[in-house]
C-alpha cells in the first residue's frame, strides 16, 4: 500500500489540538478521476473543516475523510476515463474531501487550469469561495445591473468574492457588514469593494441600507448568520427581493417569524449549498460560461483584475493548528492558506 502524509485528527473528532501530520493510505484515482500532487503546493481553509474537525460537519458519502475541499496542484496520474488532463498540468479545483494532503484524487471535471499569474495560494483560494459567491449573487441572487446588495461576513473569503463579483457585474451599491472597524476600512478601500459598510455589533444594518438606496430597501442578501439577523434582513429587502442563505452561524430557530412582509414584498429566500451538491451539479457549475467568465476576471491582490483573491495570511500546513485557531477566532480578512513543502 503506498502511503502519503496528511493532516489528521486524533480520535477522529475533536478540539484544534487533536490535528497532527501522520501518514495514511495514498488515494488511488477511479473512473474520471485525475491524482494532483499537492506536496509542495496548497490548501484553503473553510470554517467547514472547522465544523468537520469537531464531528459536526460529515463529509458526503464517498468523499475521502481528510479535512479539505479546494487546493492547488500538478497532475501526477491519470485515472481510468481520465482524458481532460495530461500530467504535468497545473490545476486548481474542488473535492468532497481530501484537501489536507500531499495527494488529492479529484474528478476531472471539477478542474480549472491555473493561470501563470496566480501564485499556488492565491489558485487554492479560490475554488470554494468563488464558486460559492458566483451560486449566490449571479445564479440564486439574479444579480442585476443597478441592483443594490447586501453582503454579510464581508471580510470572509466568500463575503471579499461576493462585494467584488456584484461590483463588477453592475450593482449600484453594495452593503457589507462586519465586525471591527479595522475590516469595514478595509472593505471600502479596495478595488470594487464595498461602497457602504455597517458593524453589525453596534449599528442596525438595515437602516444603512435604507439611506443607502433611498428607501427602498436591497435586491439582493447574502446571508451566513441565520437567527439573529434574520428579522434585519427581511427588513432590508425590497420589493422581488432575494435572500441567499449560505450558513446559519448564529443559530436556525427564529422565535418568532412575519411572513406578512414575505408574501406582501414578493420576496425569494433561497438555502444553499455546495458541498453535498451531486457531480452533475457542481461540475455544470464550475463549466458554464458564467463562471469562467468569472475566473477569466480574477487577479492576486496585487493584479489589475476587476476581482481579486486577497490572502490573510499563508501558513505552513505544520502550523495547521495555529491556522485553525486564527479561523476560528475570526481574526482574517480574506482567506487562510496552508501551503505543503
Amino acid at each position: 500500500m503506498s502511503t502519503m502524509r496528511a493532516v489528521l485528527i486524533k480520535d477522529d473528532k475533536g478540539p484544534i489540538e487533536n490535528l497532527y501530520i501522520g501518514e495514511t493510505e495514498k488515494p488511488v484515482p477511479k473512473q474520471g478521476e485525475v491524482l494532483v500532487k499537492a506536496s509542495v503546493l496548497a490548501f484553503g481553509l473553510n470554517r467547514m473543516d472547522l465544523l468537520q474537525r469537531e464531528g459536526r460537519y460529515p463529509p458526503p458519502p464517498g468523499a475521502s475523510t481528510i479535512l479539505g475541499v479546494e487546493f492547488s496542484g500538478r497532475v501526477e496520474y491519470l485515472g481510468p476515463g481520465a482524458t481532460k488532463w495530461s500530467t504535468g498540468d497545473e490545476v486548481f479545483g474542488l473535492s468532497g474531501g481530501g484537501a489536507y494532503a500531499e495527494y488529492i484524487a479529484a474528478h476531472q471535471d471539477l478542474l480549472i487550469r491555473k493561470s501563470s499569474h496566480l501564485s499556488w495560494e492565491e489558485a487554492a483560494s479560490i475554488p470554494e469561495n468563488f464558486i460559492t459567491a458566483h451560486q449566490a449573487v449571479n445564479l440564486y441572487g439574479e444579480l442585476s445591473r443597478d441592483d443594490d446588495v447586501l453582503v454579510h461576513a464581508g471580510a470572509s473569503g466568500v463575503g471579499v468574492a461576493a462585494i467584488q463579483m456584484a461590483r463588477s457585474f453592475g450593482a449600484r451599491s453594495v452593503t457589507a457588514t462586519a465586525s471591527t472597524k479595522e475590516k469595514l476600512e478595509w472593505l471600502l478601500s479596495i478595488p470594487n469593494g464595498a461602497t457602504e459598510v455597517a458593524n453589525y455589533k453596534t449599528e442596525d444594518f438595515s437602516k444603512t441600507v435604507k439611506y443607502t438606496t433611498g428607501g427602498k430597501g436591497v435586491d439582493v442578501v447574502v446571508d451566513f448568520v441565520g437567527r439573529t439577523h434574520w428579522e434585519k434582513n427581511i427588513e432590508s429587502l425590497a420589493v422581488d427581493g432575494r435572500m441567499i442563505m449560505l450558513a446559519m452561524l448564529s443559530g436556525s430557530l427564529v422565535p418568532t417569524v412575519d411572513l406578512g412582509p414575505i408574501l406582501y414584498k414578493r420576496l425569494k429566500i433561497q438555502g444553499s449549498t455546495l458541498r453535498s451538491r451531486s457531480l452533475e451539479y457542481q461540475s455544470n457549475l464550475i463549466n458554464s460560461a458564467a463562471f469562467q467568465d468569472v475566473v477569466s476576471k480574477i487577479t492576486g491582490s496585487e493584479g489589475d483584475g476587476p476581482i481579486r483573491v486577497y490572502i490573510h495570511k499563508v501558513f505552513h500546513w505544520t502550523e495547521i493548528q495555529i491556522a485553525h485557531k486564527e479561523l476560528s477566532e475570526n481574526k482574517n480578512i480574506g482567506k487562510i492558506v496552508c501551503r505543503i513543502s
